[in-house]
C-alpha cells in the first residue's frame, strides 16, 4: 500500500534484456497449435493449391506466413519471416536445411496461395473467444 492506502505500483517499466526481442520467441509451433498442419494440408488439398513439387517457399509455410503479420503488426514482414523460417527450422531439426526464398518467392507463394484456402481455415477454425 502507497501512502494514500492505494496498491503499490511499481516505478521501472519492466524491459526484455538487452539485445533480446519480442520476435525471436514467435516459432511456428504456436501457430501450429491453432492451426495444426493436418488441417492446413487438407485445406490446401481440398482447393487444388497444394505443392505439387518441393519449393523454398512451400504452400503450407504460406499459408503461416500470411497469418502471421496480422498476429504481430508491430513487427515487419522481414522480421515476420526470419522468425517463421527459425521456426520451421527447429521444427524439422538438425538433419533439414530450410532454404530462404526472396521477396519475389514469397510474392509468388502468396500469389499461388490466394484467398479461397485463408477463408476455408477461417471458416473451420476460427471462433469468438469467450
Amino acid at each position: 500500500m502507497d501512502a494514500r492506502g492505494g496498491p503499490q505500483i511499481a516505478r521501472t517499466v519492466a524491459e526484455l534484456p538487452e539485445g533480446t526481442r519480442i520476435t525471436d520467441d514467435i516459432r511456428l509451433g504456436v501457430l501450429t497449435a491453432t492451426f495444426p498442419l493436418s488441417r492446413v494440408k487438407t485445406g490446401l488439398a481440398a482447393r487444388g493449391k497444394a505443392s505439387e513439387r518441393r519449393r523454398k517457399l512451400p504452400a503450407q509455410v504460406a499459408v503461416y506466413y500470411v497469418i502471421c503479420p496480422a498476429l504481430f503488426m508491430q513487427v515487419s514482414y522481414r522480421e515476420v519471416f526470419g522468425c517463421l523460417m527459425e521456426g520451421l527450422a527447429w521444427l524439422l531439426g538438425p538433419g533439414e536445411a530450410v532454404k530462404v526464398t526472396g521477396k519475389s518467392g514469397i510474392s509468388q507463394a502468396r500469389t499461388r496461395l490466394g484467398w479461397e484456402v485463408m477463408q476455408q481455415l477461417h471458416e473451420e477454425i476460427v471462433r469468438p473467444w469467450r
